[in-house]
């Protein structure tokens, strides 16, 4: 008698351990994005989040990674700093998200460094949106574009080449405009480019009438705009109402859909920008066509041009966990171990120091009837 309650006590002490372990492999794997989702950099956290949220919802319609679902959460740092440390300080401690994505904003994600919280944690941000020299390399801290830098150094070439060389700088006024102050200093040397103008604008703002005077005043062969979406929409619709003429060009942070669609063809006509990711033209590319793909199969708000680097992020990411990653701290160290991985003719690879994992470069123009011409 002693014999069989022994026996059924081990059985059911076996049960519960396997039903255990099959809960904690089935237990939902957070990702959560802080960013700005409402003010004038809205549209661009939006946006990202968008990007990820169609792969996600991908892998988890198709098995999810393991068994595990991921659940995806968005919230909104309004662009503050303050906000986004607080708001990832207070995920780390109470749910232990295994990674975050998108973060959008130089002055936001060198909080974060300063801060250090995620860095003890381990936990990755993956898809952090800002190519600036001060946050790449940054521990948990990745990119999965070109750096500001590189973009720079791409146009300015470019610049010089077909003699433009007489070039108006305009930027916002924080850690992002300060990095691409410096980059474009270090680079008009290189190819004999006289930076004829420099004006800011305050950060988090479309107050940008004192630049477009600046640049009227200067008439500089061509302006950069090293500014965020809302900024440059309004820099554009002023300059070119008062009957600024010089070619413009966008940094790729920029999301050029919005700003076709909120000036219209006309107005939007000639503006020239770069891009770190590849855009949804590029059908020769599986990456794009699997977007594509994703994106027809429903409707998912807010999807964007900037949404690509949202997407890429999620896969990364998904990547990542898939080696069996459960934890931040485990997540982090996959991420950080990612060498030569080909998304789809888009490939990223940690090894470099600066770990923005990409060197792609490409140049766009808005052309007649709002047509993006390469």
């Amino acid at each position: 008698m002693r014999a069989f309650v022994f026996l059924v006590r081990l059985v059911a002490a076996q049960f519960f351990l396997l039903s255990g372990a099959q809960v904690a492999a089935a237990k939902d794997l957070l990702v959560v994005q802080v960013a700005p989702l409402s003010g004038p950099q809205g549209v661009t956290g939006r946006a990202i989040g968008a990007g990820a949220r169609l792969y996600f919802d991908h892998v988890n319609a198709t098995g999810g990674i393991n068994g595990a679902k991921l659940r995806f959460v968005s919230r909104d740092d309004g662009q503050n700093p303050e906000t986004t440390v607080r708001l990832v300080r207070e995920s780390l401690e109470r749910e232990a998200p295994v990674a975050f994505i998108g973060s959008v904003g130089t002055n936001n994600v060198e909080a974060l460094v300063r801060d250090g919280a995620l860095a003890r944690s381990g936990t990755p941000l993956v898809g952090a949106v800002s190519g600036a020299s001060s946050v790449t390399g940054k521990p948990s801290i990745f990119i999965v574009k070109a750096g500001y830098r590189a973009e720079i150094s791409r146009l300015f070439q470019q610049l010089g080449q077909v003699g433009q060389k007489r070039v108006g700088l305009v930027f916002q006024k924080d850690a992002l405009g300060d990095d691409v102050l410096a980059g474009a200093e270090a680079e008009a040397g290189k190819w004999g480019i006289e930076l004829v103008a420099r004006a800011g604008y305050e950060r988090n703002t479309t107050q940008v009438e004192g630049a477009v005077e600046s640049m009227l005043k200067a008439n500089p062969a061509s302006i950069f705009l090293g500014a965020t979406t809302l900024a440059a929409v309004e820099f554009v619709r002023q300059y070119r109402e008062r009957g600024g003429i010089a070619t413009i060009y966008g940094l790729s942070i920029i999301d050029s859909k919005v700003l076709l669609d909120k000036l219209g063809p006309e107005v939007a006509r000639g503006f020239a920008f770069s891009q770190v990711v590849p855009p949804e033209s590029k059908s020769v590319l599986p990456l794009v066509r699997e977007y594509a793909k994703l994106k027809g199969q429903g409707k998912h708000a807010d999807l964007g041009a900037r949404s690509m680097e949202g997407f890429i992020a999620a896969k990364v990411l998904v990547a990542a966990l898939r080696k069996g990653a459960a934890s931040g701290a485990e997540a982090g160290k996959a991420v950080a171990a990612i060498r030569k991985l080909d998304l789809g003719g888009y490939s990223l690879d940690f090894s470099a120091s600066d770990r923005t994992g990409s060197t792609y470069v490409d140049f766009a123009m808005l052309g007649r009837g709002g047509q993006v011409v390469q």
